[in-house]
């Protein structure tokens, strides 16, 4: 009973992590779609893009812009770093922070502005009462 309750993010990254690891989604293998996952999960999109993030964090996932989420090369990354010609996969870790941190800087001002417009809710119905 004094387990630790995950968010909605975290259980699903866990979830695909888990799939990974048993083989069930391979390398090179496309990730589910942000669609899906929200289905799936029951999660809004800002949730499914943080679980991202933390699997690219990883080394999980990596992004093909304009193709989606696959399954890591576990070996890319370690090429990459002994063959300095080859395409500079070493990068991937940098972007994959660098995304990460971009979506919890849009969560908190997706939360800034959620506070801003229940201030504003609050202080409009407060004009109401007289």
């Amino acid at each position: 009973m004094g387990g630790t309750v995950l968010l909605t993010f975290e259980v699903i990254a866990e979830t695909l992590r888990g799939q990974i690891r048993s083989g069930g989604l391979k390398p090179g293998d496309a990730l589910p779609t942000q669609a899906v996952l929200m289905a799936e999960f029951g999660a809004s999109s800002l949730s499914v893009q943080k679980a991202m993030a933390l699997l690219k964090r990883d080394g999980y996932a990596i992004s093909r812009p304009g193709k989606g989420a696959f399954v890591a090369q576990p070996d890319v990354d370690t090429d990459a770093d002994e063959d300095p010609g080859s395409p500079d996969a070493g990068n991937a870790r940098m972007v994959a922070r660098v995304e990460a941190l971009e979506l919890a800087l849009a969560e908190g001002l997706e939360q800034l502005a959620s506070l801003r417009d229940r201030v504003e809710a609050l202080e409009l119905s407060g004009t109401h009462q007289v």
